[in-house]
């Protein structure tokens, strides 16, 4: 499954010089590659979502790559998320492949799982491996073998009403979790909501667990266990339940339901937690609030690191079916690349697939906080089968019943042992 975590506004359809479905790019390739001088030309297909990116970005990549790249020529073709798995699955089972597919990072494991993904272990240092954002870089490794290679994240942050803020008194946003229950409840007060938390809100529990060093599920040889039930994960919970207090978000539904900026447009709710895209939303809905709103990252326990955040984004993938797959890498190497990176990242306001680069998002009050938080993110656990859990909200419908007065241990424990049925599934 892959999370759309920023708003699509303000990104364009890749129409002007990178049409969709088979209209080729302009030509473009490497000096020493296999498609360099004296050597025969080559196509390559790229698949990359649509929305992802802006034709201007991928304009300026596909000059840059032309000019280095002189023997290859790239045939970009946009994709829809709505049945991209089947498609990819299908795709990897081809004689046909694309050469390179960009995927959800949590889908990298489900790929891999029919051998049909390029190993790109051997290239992970040439990549700049060492310097990719953990939260990305996890959901391409899969049984030590890395599979996926980490293109762009977004996470979230707490956007915040300032003149709530400036009404209670309060200067600065919170730094540590306390701080952030203890302005919290100033906040809930005279009418007002503290937060707008909705109950099942599961990315946003799961930074309190990592936080407190436990988890969703965890490997054991083998075999996966639910984590929900150990101390860490428990303790995470209690925050999650004493944060959800000070605010009248629904027990029993999630974000978008109803839609969490909309709610926050109202103007009586102090913060929320979601991407620092949910901005445009909330002023879209009341215009009134334009220029009014606040970012910070989501508080950790101690002041000098945020929260843990989920990482949600794209990894890039080259099919074993690739015929041209030297030639494939040159694309991947430069998408991954650090020029092609800083220059995503200021015109999308992606954060970069590498922690060195957060600084490329300086200047923006939203972006920063997302990139400084960032280098704490974390992925959902490395399972083909991760994707049934979530379709069958075995987080969501736990997070309910521990809010409403049942007993959140004997809850978590039946959540984990239901984990555990559907990731140790083999079809």
């Amino acid at each position: 499954m892959r999370y759309r975590l920023l708003a699509a506004t303000g990104l364009l359809a890749l129409a002007a010089g990178l049409t969709a479905c088979g209209s080729p790019s302009p030509s473009t390739a490497a000096p020493g590659s296999s498609a360099g001088a004296g050597a025969a030309p080559v196509e390559l297909t790229v698949w990359v979502m649509r929305d992802s990116f802006s034709d201007a970005v991928l304009g300026r990549f596909t000059t840059a790559f032309r000019q280095s790249h002189p023997g290859i020529t790239l045939d970009i073709q946009i994709q829809e998320w709505d049945g991209i798995g089947q498609k990819v699955t299908s795709g990897l089972a081809s004689n046909d492949a694309p050469d390179v597919i960009e995927v959800g990072n949590t889908q990298v494991a489900e790929y891999a799982a029919s051998g049909g993904v390029r190993d790109l272990t051997g290239k992970v240092a040439d990549l700049g491996g060492a310097d990719w954002l953990p939260g990305l870089a996890e959901p391409g490794k899969v049984d030590g073998h890395q599979y996926g290679v980490p293109w762009y994240a977004a996470n979230r942050v707490v956007i915040y009403n300032k003149d709530l803020f400036a009404k209670a008194g309060i200067t600065t946003p919170p730094k540590t979790r306390e701080e952030w229950l203890t302005a919290t409840a100033t906040l809930d007060k005279g009418g007002d909501q503290g937060i707008y938390l909705a109950g099942q809100n599961w990315y946003t529990l799961a930074g309190f667990v990592w936080d407190e060093g436990g988890d969703l599920a965890v490997k054991d040889g083998a075999t996966w266990k639910g984590a929900l039930d150990t101390p860490q994960a428990l303790a995470g919970m209690d925050f999650y339940k004493r944060l959800q207090a000070l605010g009248e978000g629904p027990k029993d539904s999630d974000e978008s339901r109803p839609p969490q900026a909309d709610v926050f447009a109202k103007g009586d709710v102090a913060q929320l937690i979601a991407t620092p895209g949910a901005a445009v939303a909330i002023e879209k809905a009341n215009p009134g609030l334009a220029g009014n709103l606040g970012f910070f990252p989501i508080p950790g326990k101690t002041a000098d690191r945020p929260g843990a955040v989920f990482t949600g984004g794209s990894d890039l993938i080259i099919p074993e079916a690739s015929r041209n797959q030297d030639a494939a890498y040159e694309v991947v190497k430069a998408l991954a690349g650090e020029t092609f990176q800083r220059d995503m990242a200021k015109e999308m306001s992606y954060v970069p697939n590498r922690v060195s680069l957060a600084g490329a998002l300086d200047g923006d009050e939203g972006t920063a906080a997302m990139a400084a938080a960032a280098a704490g993110g974390h992925a959902t656990p490395n399972s083909p089968n991760w994707a049934a859990v979530e379709a069958k909200n075995v987080i969501k419908e736990y997070m309910t019943k521990a809010l409403t007065g049942a007993d959140p241990a004997s809850e978590a424990a039946a959540a984990s042992r239901t984990i555990a049925t559907i990731l140790n599934t083999t079809s």
